[in-house]
Parts: structure tokens; C-alpha cells; sequence
């Protein structure tokens, strides 16, 4: 799906800067509710909205594209927790404002009850495919949090994913809704899209959103899909994927990946590998 079909509907919320958006719901720590909706339906759900959103607008844009690289080490250790649904679980990646040319190095820490913490830090576009530049923010952040699988062991690229993003504040409950379309992902050589859905990501401090409760009443229900571990579920049959089945065997697997060149990110230079691997805690 293009973002064409949205512009109409986005242009009929009240318009929210960046700097207020954040001030009013940065929610760095915060529950995540996802939902695959068919992207037909979006301009209807935008349309109930007006009384409760407003729309993220930048110079007068109100849809962006990014970018994410995510890293892992050698034997997956951060795939690996989320499928095997462990306690804590950790994501590396950086992401990239396309629009803006800004970046960042990001580590998102899940833990009781479906919370998710999110550390940042400011980094270069054109360091995007690496974190050998940020690599102490991030040991200093999983030490913080407990997590131990990556220490000592390198976090090379694995997946990049690339989508339009809208992003709507709720006043009201100063929590935020993004909405994901025309989602691809890549892995070194193959390449998967997601076309005709859109994620829809709630993010709220605990309760549900006046969003949550119009998709609950449409009859669609919260998905277990991680941009991360879905996709690469999807690219690589043969790792464990019990968590996103149900996800993938209704939205993914109709849907066959292509072969593509290889993305430049991965063909930087791989880190000297360790002789041993922490497992997941």
C-alpha cells in the first residue's frame, strides 16, 4: 500500500508538532499493543479518530519514511530469547529518519508484563550498518538492564526493514499510535513485502486507548509480531518461530520472499567471532 490513500484522512486530525509529541508522550518506557489491520480500512479508523488524535506533522508532512538495521550476534541470541519467550529480552538496531537524514542507536529492553524500555543514543547515517561506534552505549545498557547474551561477543547486521510511518498523539491519555505501511524487509540476499496490512502500534503507559478499543470492536485483536523476529522468522524457515506462528502462517506465508542483490549493509566487514556464546537469561 502507498501512503496515498491515508493523506486525506491524516489531513483531517488536528496537527501535532515534534517537540510537543514528545513532551506530551516520549513514554520510553511503556506497553505496546500491535495490530495487523487490512490497509483499507485505515482511512475509515483515521476518520473516527478526529475527535481524540491529532497527527504528527513536520513541515507540513505527515507520513515519513524509515529505516532499521538490526543486530544480533553470531548465534542469534537476541532472536533467540523472543522466541523462546524469555524473561528479558533485548533488541540492538539503529534507526534512520529517511526524510530527515537523522539517526539513532537504539536498545529496547522487554520485561514484565509486556513493558518495553528504550535507551538512545545520537549517531551517524553512514554508520547505520554498524554499532562499533555506539558499542559501549549499548554494553552500558543491557548491564543496566541485566541482560548479559551480548557481552564480550560482536552484533553484526541481520535484518533491515523499511516502511512509511504516520504517527498520531492522544491527548487525552498522552499515549501515542504509529501506523506502518508498505512494510519490506531484507536479509542478505532476500527481501520479503507486506502488502495490502499495516501495522498499527499503540503505546500507552498501561491502559487501553481509544484506538485499542475501535480495533477491539472491529473484531481484531493484538498480534504477536516483532518487526525484528517475525521477518526474519519469515526469511529463514528454519529457526524456531512458536511465538508468531499463528502471525505468520495468516499474513506471511502466502507471501513468498524474492531474491535480491545483497544490501551493502551486509557486506561490511564481519567482527572477530568469540569462541563462546552467553546463552539467553
Amino acid at each position: 500500500m502507498t501512503t496515498a490513500p491515508l493523506l486525506p484522512a491524516l489531513a483531517g486530525l488536528a496537527p501535532v508538532g515534534l517537540a510537543e509529541l514528545i513532551d506530551r508522550a516520549a513514554l520510553q518506557t511503556r506497553v505496546d499493543r500491535k495490530y495487523l489491520v487490512p490497509a483499507e480500512t485505515l482511512p475509515g479508523l483515521l476518520g473516527r479518530l478526529t475527535p481524540y488524535a491529532q497527527a504528527l506533522d513536520i513541515a507540513g508532512e505527515r507520513t515519513f519514511r524509515y529505516r532499521s538495521v538490526y543486530f544480533d550476534t553470531p548465534r542469534l541470541a537476541s532472536y533467540h530469547c523472543a522466541a523462546y519467550r524469555r524473561r528479558r529480552r533485548f533488541k540492538v538496531r539503529t534507526r534512520t529518519y529517511l526524510d530527515s537524514d537523522q539517526c539513532w542507536l537504539e536498545v529496547k529492553i522487554s520485561g514484565a508484563r509486556g513493558s518495553v524500555t528504550k535507551h538512545r543514543l545520537p549517531y551517524h547515517s553512514q554508520d547505520c550498518g554498524t554499532v562499533h561506534l555506539g558499542r559501549d552505549f549499548v554494553d552500558e545498557a543491557l548491564a543496566r538492564e541485566l541482560i548479559v547474551p551480548a557481552a564480550g561477543n560482536p552484533l553484526d547486521p541481520i535484518l533491515v526493514t523499511e516502511y512509511h510511518r504516520a504517527t498520531l498523539l492522544l491527548p487525552d491519555t498522552a499515549s501515542r499510535v504509529t501506523i506502518d505501511t508498505g512494510l519490506v524487509w531484507r536479509d542478505a540476499g532476500s527481501t520479503l513485502r507486506l502488502s495490502g496490512l499495516a501495522v498499527v502500534e499503540t503505546k500507552s503507559t498501561l491502559a487501553a486507548t481509544p484506538v485499542d478499543r475501535m480495533l477491539w470492536q472491529a473484531g481484531m485483536r493484538p498480534a504477536r509480531i516483532s518487526k525484528y523476529a517475525t521477518g526474519l522468522a519469515a526469511l529463514r524457515l528454519d529457526l524456531p518461530d512458536v511465538p508468531w506462528r499463528r502471525t505468520l502462517r495468516r499474513h506471511f506465508r502466502g507471501t513468498a520472499p524474492s531474491v535480491d542483490p545483497v544490501p551493502a549493509i551486509f557486506h561490511l566487514p564481519a567482527a572477530p567471532r568469540s569462541e563462546q556464546e552467553t546463552s539467553c537469561v
